[in-house]
């Protein structure tokens, strides 16, 4: 029996060792490019209900009555009177309950939240409303329930709230739900039949983020430390821009007093007609002071990215009116030098002492500033110029970051590069929504797209001028294959070797968009869903982290035949790149096996002496169209493993065989 046991692994190791074709050489002593602590980063934008409905914690939708349709999210029930003379001159509407004139009715309002309020037992809730009483005493129930319940109470929670004096006070209650509802709703009743004004209603888990009382998701802001981002670009995408420029996003409205920010119409409400959400505004809650708190709180570099004068291109195109004059651009260019100011200035001056007044007087040491998204053509080019100047004139050190257009190649692309060249911008922000071929690129040496795709894209660009940002980007499934799935987030990672091999080149990425509820959406493949109450992190969201934890400080070569392993012929669908961490001396590889077969692989470690130790994770599938979902949120995620190693005179080797259609990362300590 013994016998027949060495035989069988003696069959197999010949086996593997027959197969071994695919010998990629890693030179462990001649450190290349410098990778960027910027390399792999996030991208936000208020699409998907990202923002209100997600990662701001807010569970009241339309909290100050400033909807264009004022009562949107809100029933209301008896003697309720809209005013529009309250206390913050920005969102001025408010609301008075007052006596319905008949003791056996009521007067209140009632709030859906958005897609429902989802609450959880054993947690806390703070309601806040800033009130008062023009006869110098009311009161209101504030209640927590669930309409369409069996039980003979729809309320779950409720507390009384007295509410004293003809000034406007902010008032607070917490509320303590006895149980998981996923779908409730928020209602107040007034209780005694006096008259009450009821102005910036809200509600938000004291289970925020870094307990902030105006604060951020848990779970969706800890993915976002988790992913380890080197750098945080927001607040979009095409908000930035708005369908005009009425509807762009302002920074300025987005900080101060959270009462006095002014609601914003988002850009994605009526992008898609067969995607349609009639009730999509911006609160301005989740504004750009807590935008730089986040960066700093995950670790990342902040990237704000300010209008250029221009509306969004796709909803605009040729119409010149639709922007602004070059001539008038001044108003838009001191914008983005106050923001500078806002991030980086000291307590005494106009904008470093908001920031102050804020609640952070150290500067944000913001580093880099985007101006313009995704536009292209002279109608960017020439109004991007005068940006240019005057952010080099009054603040030379921070790094500006220009666009090459929505295109991934073509004529239109390489007339944005040109530009920015012209102009110096330090980076150019690339974006790219592509399908399957395009990812897979030169693989087997064949490609309809040409050098323009894949993982060899970087390899062939200048070495010289500004570096890449590739700012958004996404495998786009063909064939119905729009959405999350599995073989997606493998080709992401295969695609992502090139950008890592080239880091000379590529300083900046990040994948988009980053954030979708699964009744809100609007565009997808995105990196991370959720509902009311749970979330769960995409595969290509593990791909990100992965890269993001072990990109170690510097490249390595590692080739095959010679040859980069990008899935070029004889290749057999392999991608691969290595990098060294310089201060502990780990080396870290990463193979993507694209093909649909099992490939056997060797690591030859050039000039690595010494017993190492190999440890791995590894992404692979249930099948091909597997995903994690809200019920299986973990149902794909990296599996850790060992791997042997096997010393040599002049090196080391790593042999393994990778399942089809998978991601491998060796760590080699």
């Amino acid at each position: 029996m013994k016998l027949r046991q060495v035989m069988i692994a003696m069959l197999a190791s010949a086996a593997m060792t027959a197969s071994a074709q695919h010998v990629m050489d890693v030179n462990t002593k001649k450190v290349g490019a410098t990778i960027q602590p910027t390399m792999y980063g996030l991208f936000f934008e208020d699409i998907n209900f990202a923002a209100d409905g997600g990662l701001y914690a807010e569970l009241v939708k339309n909290r100050s009555f400033e909807f264009a349709q004022p009562f949107m999210g809100w029933r209301v029930f008896g003697n309720v009177e809209l005013r529009a003379d309250g206390p913050f001159e920005r969102c001025p509407h408010y609301v008075v309950l007052s006596d319905p004139g008949h003791r056996e009715r009521r007067t209140g309002l009632q709030n859906e939240g958005y897609f429902g309020i989802g609450v959880e037992k054993g947690k806390q809730y703070r309601f806040t409303v800033w009130a008062k009483a023009p006869q110098g005493s009311s009161q209101i129930r504030v209640q927590l329930i669930n309409q369409s319940t069996m039980e003979e109470h729809q309320e779950f929670v409720q507390e009384k709230l007295d509410i004293n004096g003809t000034e406007w006070k902010k008032y607070e209650v917490i509320l303590k739900p006895n149980r998981t509802e996923p779908k409730a709703q928020l209602r107040i009743f007034l209780s005694d039949g006096k008259p009450v004004c009821l102005e910036h209603i809200s509600l938000f888990p004291t289970d925020t983020y870094k307990n902030r009382e105006n604060g951020l998701r848990r779970d969706l802001a800890q993915a976002l430390e988790d992913a380890h981002p080197g750098v945080f670009r927001f607040p979009g995408g095409c908000i930035v821009e708005g369908t005009d420029l009425a509807t762009r996003y302002q920074w300025k409205n987005s900080i101060g007093p959270v009462e006095n920010r002014p609601t914003n119409r988002n850009r994605w409400e009526d992008t898609f007609d067969y995607r349609y959400f009639a009730d999509y505004y911006q609160s301005y809650g989740l504004g750009f002071y807590e935008f730089f708190l986040l960066s700093e709180d995950i670790g990342a570099e902040p990237l704000p990215v300010l209008n250029v004068g221009m509306a969004c291109q796709f909803q605009n195109w040729n119409q010149e009116s639709a922007h602004v004059p070059v001539d008038q651009l001044d108003p838009y260019i001191q914008d983005c030098l106050d923001l500078i100011e806002f991030a980086n200035g000291d307590v005494n001056s106009e904008w470093g002492k908001k920031r102050a007044e804020m609640g952070h007087p150290a500067p944000f040491n913001m580093k880099f500033i985007g101006v313009g998204n995704e536009q292209w053509d002279d109608f960017y080019f020439k109004r991007l110029e005068p940006f240019v100047k005057a952010i080099r004139e009054r603040y030379p050190d921070i790094k500006i970051v220009g666009t090459s257009g929505p295109d991934s190649e073509g004529e239109m692309f390489e007339k944005g590069w040109q530009a920015m060249r012209r102009l110096k911008a330090d980076l150019v922000d690339e974006h790219f929504y592509r399908n399957e071929d395009w990812f897979l690129g030169n693989a087997e040496g064949k490609s309809k797209y040409g050098p323009g795709c894949g993982a060899l894209r970087y390899d062939s660009y200048d070495r010289k001028g500004p570096k890449v940002f590739a700012g958004e980007y996404a495998c786009h499934g063909k064939n119905k294959h729009k959405w999350n799935h599995y073989e997606a987030s493998i080709l992401e990672a295969a695609f992502m070797t090139g950008m890592e091999r080239n880091a000379d080149v590529v300083s900046m990425t990040a994948y988009a968009p980053l954030f979708a509820h699964v009744e809100g959406w609007q565009w997808r493949p995105d990196l991370i869903w959720f509902d009311n109450l749970r979330s769960f992190r995409s595969v290509s969201y593990y791909v990100q982290q992965l890269y993001a934890q072990n990109k170690g400080t510097n490249v390595l070569t590692l080739t095959m035949n010679g040859q980069p392993v990008a899935g070029q012929e004889g290749q057999d669908g392999l991608f691969a790149s290595a990098v060294v961490d310089k201060p502990s001396g780990a080396i870290f590889v990463k193979v993507a096996n694209t093909s649909k077969q099992q490939q056997t692989i060797t690591l030859n470690l050039q000039g690595l002496k010494g017993d190492r130790t190999v440890e791995t994770l590894t992404l692979s599938h249930n099948g091909m169209d597997d995903e994690n979902t809200l019920d299986q949120p973990e149902r794909i995620t990296p599996k850790a493993g060992t791997c042997g190693f096997e010393a040599g005179k002049k090196g080391a080797t790593v042999t393994d065989a990778l399942p089809p259609m998978s991601f491998r990362l060796y760590k080699v300590k």
